[in-house]
């Protein structure tokens, strides 16, 4: 399961990236969840994820991604921590992320909890 995450992982990376449509869409089941804070309403399924992750894309190379794994339960959730920075504005964003995996290694639920460094501006 492990191996499996951080398939996951990279792939959301190579999508962030990309923006390819056909790459963010392979990330996710057709009723999948996508949360960008824990309690604003989700993005709801696959196609409403894609279209509004392209409405909010990073330029490819904007920011340094760094993670590694906290938990992976048997039934597919897997916990990351992560810290994002983009270069240009030296914003930095200390993450976890809860994603629940499906066995052929699709998200069906997303959660970004995030944080930045006090005394930093803007998010």
């Amino acid at each position: 399961m492990t191996d499996q995450l951080t398939t996951w992982v990279e792939n959301y990376r190579a999508a962030w990236e990309s923006n390819d449509p056909a790459d963010i869409g392979a990330l996710f089941t057709d009723d999948a969840e996508y949360y960008t804070e824990p309690f604003n309403p989700p993005w709801r399924g696959r196609d409403e994820i894609v279209a509004t992750w392209i409405g909010k894309k990073d330029d490819p190379g904007a920011a340094t991604f760094r993670w590694s794994p906290i938990s992976l339960t048997d039934d597919g959730v897997g916990v990351l921590q992560a810290v994002t920075e983009y270069r240009e504005s030296h914003r930095l964003y200390y993450n976890l992320w809860v994603v629940k995996l499906t066995t052929d290694g699709r998200a069906t639920h997303f959660t970004e909890w995030y944080m930045m460094p006090e005394g930093q501006a803007g998010g």
